[in-house]
C-alpha cells in the first residue's frame, strides 16, 4: 500500500445520485462516527457574464462532520465547476438556497451574522438590521437586502438545477493511517451511490512547511515542471476537468534568477508575491504558499481524476511526495 509519508489533505469531487444530496453523505458520516453535522455557508466565486464584474460571488450550504469528540471528520461543499451532470431545469428543492453578491467582504458579513439553518425568508434579517433595513421579497422566494440607499448588499435565492447533488468531500489534514481514514469517508459514499462527476477531480494538498525556503521552492518548481506531464499521463488527468494549466512564465523568471536561491524566505516571498498571472488554477497551485490563505498552507496538486477508493489516491500522493522530498534534499 502506498504511503506518501507526508501530511496531506484531500478534496474529492463527488456527485450524489438523483434525489439525494451532499447533506445525505454528511449525515451518514456523522452517524458512522457517533457525531453531528454542523451547517455553514461556503464561499465560492465563478466567472461573471455581467460587464465590469469579472467574478460572481456566492455562498452555498456546506456541512462539516464532527465526531463524538467534536473533532472534524470531513466537510461537504458545493463546487461550481461541476455542471454537466446536472439538470439545470430541475425545480429548486425546499430548504436549499444560495446567497449572491458582488463584494466578498459583504458576503463575509453575511457568514458572520446569519444562521445557515434558518429558512431563506428569515436568515438575511440580521444583516439587513445592521443597515437599518428589512429584506425585500422578490419572485420565487427571493430575498434582497440593501443599505438604505437602494444599493444591494446580497440576494438570497432558491438553489437551482440540482446543485444540492454536487459534493466536494474535504478531509482534515491526514498525517498517519492515510488508507483507513480515506476509506472511512469513501466507503459510505460508494454505498450511498455517489459517483465521479463528468468534470470531476481529486485535489491533494501537501503540507508546505518543508517547502518554505528559496532553494527548495526553486527545486520544487523545476521538478514539478519536468515531471508534471508524466504524472498527468500516468494518472490520466480528466480531460473535462476545468481550471488546469501551466504556471506563467513570470514564475520561472523569478525562481531562475541567479540570486533567488540565496534569498531569505521572507525576501523570496516578496518576489513571488509580485509574479504576474499566477493563480490557483494551475496544475500545481502554489498560491497557498505564496499568499496567506485562511486554514491552508499547502502545495495543491490539481491534476488527478476522481477515484472512489483510497488506494489510487494514495499512489498519486506518494508520487508527488517523492518529488517534494527530492526538492527538500539540497545535498543532491
Amino acid at each position: 500500500m502506498s504511503d506518501p509519508q507526508w501530511k496531506i489533505g484531500v478534496e474529492i469531487e463527488l456527485l450524489a445520485p438523483k434525489g439525494s444530496s451532499r447533506l445525505a453523505l454528511a449525515e451518514a458520516l456523522a452517524e458512522a462516527h457517533d457525531g453531528a453535522v454542523r451547517h455553514f455557508l461556503h464561499p465560492q466565486a465563478e466567472p461573471s457574464e455581467v460587464p465590469d464584474l469579472p467574478l460572481f460571488h456566492n455562498l452555498t450550504q456546506g456541512f462539516e462532520v464532527l465526531d463524538a469528540d467534536a473533532q472534524p471528520v470531513a466537510r461537504l461543499v458545493d463546487d461550481v465547476t461541476l455542471q454537466d451532470d446536472l439538470d439545470r431545469s430541475a425545480a429548486p428543492l425546499p430548504g436549499w438556497y444560495r446567497i449572491v453578491g458582488d463584494d466578498p467582504r459583504l458576503l463575509r458579513l453575511v457568514t458572520r451574522h446569519c444562521e445557515p439553518t434558518d429558512d431563506l425568508e428569515h436568515m438575511l434579517q440580521p444583516v439587513a438590521a445592521l443597515f437599518g433595513t428589512e429584506p425585500e421579497a422578490g419572485p420565487g422566494g427571493m430575498r434582497r437586502i440593501h443599505d438604505g440607499t437602494g444599493a444591494s448588499i446580497a440576494i438570497g435565492a432558491r438553489l437551482p438545477g440540482e446543485r444540492e447533488r454536487t459534493a466536494e468531500l474535504i478531509t482534515p489534514p491526514i498525517e498517519t493511517d492515510h488508507f483507513s481514514r480515506l476509506e472511512a469517508l469513501l466507503e459510505p459514499a460508494r454505498r450511498l451511490g455517489f459517483t465521479a462527476p463528468l468534470e470531476g477531480a481529486v485535489h491533494i494538498h501537501f503540507d508546505a512547511a518543508p517547502l518554505c525556503s528559496a532553494p527548495v521552492f526553486r527545486r520544487m518548481v523545476q521538478l514539478l515542471t519536468e515531471h508534471g506531464p508524466g504524472l498527468k499521463q500516468r494518472f490520466k488527468t480528466n480531460p473535462r476537468c476545468r481550471r488546469l494549466g501551466p504556471w506563467p512564465d513570470a514564475l520561472f523568471d523569478v525562481v531562475e534568477a541567479p540570486d533567488f536561491a540565496d534569498l531569505s524566505w521572507p525576501d523570496a516571498l516578496s518576489r513571488l508575491d509580485r509574479v504576474q498571472g499566477l493563480s490557483k488554477y494551475c496544475d500545481f497551485n502554489v498560491m497557498n504558499i505564496v499568499g496567506v490563505i485562511e486554514r491552508k498552507h499547502t502545495l495543491e496538486a490539481r491534476i488527478f481524476p476522481v477515484w472512489m477508493h483510497a488506494e489510487p489516491i494514495l499512489e498519486a500522493a506518494t508520487a508527488v511526495a517523492e518529488l517534494l522530498k527530492e526538492a527538500t534534499d539540497l545535498s543532491v
